[in-house]
């Protein structure tokens, strides 16, 4: 029981990242991102190409750290967002977030079906956790702990600080109206590209994270509803806008998640060979009651993100 628990910590500090990378983008700038799956995937992949072993199977292999990894993903997503920013930026609103998942899929069809690159539908095995081999298993799990809660407070502690700054200030002036920030003489393009390219680089290292702790990825695992709608809810839960309740939102919703395991083992057995669908009912439900009885999430935008706005 313990062992699923941190199990649990794990997952969801892992997606607190992603969520906190996606309020960066939404939440303070207002880009309707529905292709966290393309930067998920990205930094998931990058990692695990640097950091296992050498194999004929698939490009990469050369068993680097996993620091080294990390960076990796890092810098790979940040490039591709970069790419990705000069046309998708120049769409609005559903046509922006629209592309965005098509760009997603159309990045997890490749590696799926261009076996030499990333060894196709078989994934990719044997992504090392750090210290695993040193330690132990059971040890390993806490270390891993210890180091995914690290960076989501890191992640938290930067996206803080610079919500707050006048960089801060700029995302909500476009966020609110982005006319109005370029009348004041703000680059509203290059501002929302900052964002976009900032948000997608912590993405990669939230997958990178999930590929080191489960050791195994392949396209599956990158389906639309996994790495894009969950992180969504995630936020819509927390509160749009709010790191902290982002944090929560991301606990929560993967504990529901991991919750209906339990729930769907005393269904009759007709039902629970349908499990899938029935995890995704639960969400939709939880969705439902969400935009019903509080639309604003467990924590509301904040009215005043820095003292320059308050009437002190």
């Amino acid at each position: 029981m313990l062992s699923y628990f941190i199990s649990y910590l794990i997952m969801a500090s892992t997606y607190g990242i992603a969520a906190l990378a996606l309020n960066l983008q939404w939440g303070f700038t207002g880009l309707m991102n529905f292709g966290i799956g393309a930067f998920y995937f990205v930094g998931a992949y990058t990692s695990a190409l640097l950091t296992t072993s050498a194999s004929p199977d698939y490009v990469g292999g050369f068993g680097l750290p996993f620091i080294v990894g990390l960076l990796g993903a890092v810098v790979l997503s940040g490039l591709l967002a970069y790419v990705l920013a000069f046309p998708a930026l120049r769409l609005r609103g559903g046509f922006f977030a629209i592309s965005m998942l098509a760009i997603s899929e159309t990045i997890r069809l490749i590696v799926k079906n261009e076996k030499w690159l990333t060894n196709g539908v078989w994934g990719i095995r044997g992504i090392p956790q750090p210290l695993r081999n040193l330690v132990g298993a059971d040890l390993s799990e806490w270390i891993y702990l210890g180091i995914a809660a690290a960076l989501l407070f890191i992640f938290y502690r930067l996206s803080e600080v610079g919500v707050r700054s006048p960089w801060g200030r700029m995302l909500n002036a476009v966020r609110e109206d982005e006319k109005m920030a370029e009348m004041s003489g703000k680059d509203s393009w290059n501002v929302k590209m900052q964002s976009f390219v900032f948000g997608s680089m912590i993405m990669g290292v939230s997958g990178a994270l999930y590929a080191h702790y489960i050791g195994f990825i392949s396209p599956s695992s990158f389906t639309p509803l996994m790495s894009t709608f969950i992180v969504w809810l995630m936020i819509l839960l927390g509160g749009t806008g709010s790191n902290k309740g982002v944090i929560l939102g991301a606990f929560v919703v993967w504990g529901v998640w991991i919750g209906s395991e339990f729930l769907i083992g005393v269904l009759p057995s007709g039902i629970t060979s349908k499990a899938g669908f029935v995890r995704m009912l639960l969400m939709g439900i939880l969705l439902d009651a969400i935009l019903l009885i509080r639309p604003q999430g467990l924590f509301g935008r904040e009215k005043v993100i820095s003292k320059l706005g308050s009437k002190e």
